[in-house]
């Protein structure tokens, strides 16, 4: 099953200084937190804030020759968890409809579907996983198992 999110928050981890994107359930209470490299966090803040930079940064690169060869992106999807690391597919369809799909990093699919105007979701799986899981072990994070709203109360409205 897939759960339409959007973007809740771009924060920063206190504990670490990384960037975090926290991803809201559109018509539930998720809650799911990615920690996203500083580079991938300003190709996503630049395009919420609505900033356009001088020259094109590789997520609007990557829009026009998406749009120029005749595709749009129909959604994006967080795919998978594992070993504390996130999968995101982003699904293209052609004039005519048929689908491609490509492998992506979670951060790299969010600034193109921000870009594209797209839908995010996220497997039902991907959210089980996070909330039983910590992200501590390969990350370096400390222990940090969100699953709900009351989780973070002051940065989702």
């Amino acid at each position: 099953m897939l759960v339409e999110v959007k973007i809740g928050a771009l924060i920063m981890d206190p504990n670490t200084n990384t960037p975090i994107v926290v991803l809201k359930g559109v018509d539930s209470d998720t809650i799911l937190p990615i920690w996203v490299g500083a580079y991938e966090a300003n190709a996503i803040a630049l395009e919420i804030e609505k900033i356009v930079p001088q020259r094109p940064m590789t997520h609007d690169l990557l829009r026009n020759f998406i749009v120029q060869s005749g595709y749009r992106v129909a959604r994006v999807t967080i795919t998978d968890l594992r070993d504390n690391t996130f999968f995101a597919a982003i699904e293209l369809l052609d004039e005519k409809g048929a689908k491609m799909t490509l492998d992506a990093r979670p951060s790299d699919a969010i600034a193109l579907a921000l870009r594209m105007d797209s839908a995010v979701f996220v497997e039902q799986k991907v959210l089980d996983i996070s909330a039983s899981t910590t992200a501590a072990s390969t990350s370096g994070f400390a222990d940090q198992s969100v699953s709900s709203a009351e989780d973070w109360p002051d940065l989702i409205g």
